[in-house]
């Protein structure tokens, strides 16, 4: 895990889901996965966009030219673990399912976050051409 990602994950725990500069005041979960390869528990911080039942996270890497690994996770794992912030200190522990969402419903959750943070349009630019940013919706598992 990437010091970046373990000053996140301290972060979000010590301060009840609240976390610094570059995520302030965004809604933030933890996502606890099971590695394709490795088989290892992981971890990996992500803001997240709220959508009735569920939660949404998105793939984007930044906009970096490959998916995450945690995406090659998901999709080989998709059942998870999540403490979820809801960005006014509040934070919840739930087991879910990972579906990664395609066509018209990934795009209109994609531009959903574009307009509650719009460096993911920037992210999508860098990637247009190259890689579709995939969309995950999580829900509780039964």
């Amino acid at each position: 895990m990437s010091d970046f990602n373990t000053g996140v994950i301290e972060q979000f725990r010590t301060n009840d889901g609240q976390v610094g500069a570059p995520f302030e005041g965004r809604p933030m979960v933890l996502v606890h996965h099971v590695g394709a390869k490795s088989g290892e528990e992981r971890v990996t911080p992500l803001v997240y966009l709220p959508d009735g039942e569920r939660i949404v996270i998105i793939a984007s890497a930044a906009g970096a030219p490959r998916h995450p690994a945690w995406y090659h996770n998901l999709k080989a794992n998709p059942t998870v673990t999540v403490e979820v912030a809801d960005g006014k200190g509040n934070v919840e522990t739930w087991s879910g399912v990972a579906e990664e969402i395609t066509g018209a419903e990934r795009d209109e959750l994609y531009a959903r976050q574009v307009e509650v943070m719009p460096g993911f349009a920037g992210y999508e630019d860098k990637t247009r051409g190259v890689r579709t940013i995939p969309v995950f919706a999580v829900t509780r598992a039964a």
